[in-house]
C-alpha cells in the first residue's frame, strides 16, 4: 500500500495528518508552479494549484503509484490572499490585520487514480476567529520563528492556538488537509482505509 499512495506535498503538516489517520504512503513533493491567475476566484485557485501538484507527481514516469493527493491552503481576510510571509515584517502586518478578526482558510485537495483516470476535487472553508493580540504577543510569537513558513503567517497546531477564539468547520482543514471530505473522496476512489 505504502507505495500505492503518494503525497504530492513537502509539507509536515499534511505528512502528520495522513500519519494520524494510519496511512502509509510515499512523499513525493511537487514542482508545480504556485501563482495566483487573473480572474481566479480563492476557491479556483486551492483547486487548480491542489489538481496541479497531484497531476505534476503522476505525470512523472518514474514514479510509482496509483493514487497521487495535491492541496493547498491559503488564508483570506478582507478578499485578501495572505500567503506564507517575505519575511518577519510582513508577518507581522498579517498578524495585525488578523488580530481580533474572522478570517477564512481555504485549503483545496486534489486525488487522482492513475489506474483509472478519474480525479476528485474540491475546496473546504473554515472560518476562524482571533482574539485581539498585542504588540507583544506578535513580536514574540514572530521571534518564535513558527510564522516564517505558515499562510496567513500562523499554525493553529502550534502556539498560534493561543491566539484562536473560535473556529466553525474543520480544523484540520486550517492544518492543512481536510480530512473528513478528503478520506471520503479517498474511499471513493477505492484507497483502502483503516476506517
Amino acid at each position: 500500500m505504502k507505495n500505492q499512495l503518494v503525497l504530492a506535498s513537502a509539507s509536515p503538516r499534511r505528512r502528520e495528518l495522513l500519519q494520524q489517520i494510519g496511512l502509509e504512503f510515499q512523499v513525493i513533493p511537487s514542482q508545480a508552479e504556485e501563482q495566483l491567475l487573473d480572474g481566479e476566484t480563492p476557491e479556483e485557485h486551492v483547486i487548480r494549484l491542489s489538481l496541479d501538484k497531484a497531476t505534476e507527481v503522476a505525470n512523472r514516469k518514474n514514479v510509482a503509484g496509483r493514487w497521487f493527493i495535491g492541496s493547498d491552503t491559503i488564508v483570506l481576510c478582507d478578499n485578501q490572499i495572505l500567503g506564507k510571509p517575505r519575511d518577519n515584517s510582513h508577518a507581522a502586518v498579517m498578524l495585525k490585520q488578523l488580530s481580533g478578526r474572522e478570517h477564512r482558510v481555504l485549503s483545496g485537495y486534489a486525488i487522482i487514480d492513475r489506474q483509472t483516470g478519474k480525479q476528485l476535487v474540491e475546496a473546504v472553508s473554515t472560518k476562524v476567529w482571533f482574539r485581539q493580540l498585542t504588540e507583544t504577543e506578535i513580536t514574540g510569537y514572530i521571534e518564535t520563528g513558527e510564522p516564517a513558513d505558515k499562510a496567513g503567517a500562523y499554525a493553529i497546531q502550534g502556539l498560534g492556538i493561543c491566539f484562536i477564539a473560535r473556529i466553525e468547520g474543520s480544523y484540520t482543514n486550517v492544518v492543512g488537509l481536510p480530512l473528513c471530505k478528503l478520506t471520503l473522496a479517498m474511499k471513493e476512489l477505492g484507497v483502502p482505509l483503516t476506517i
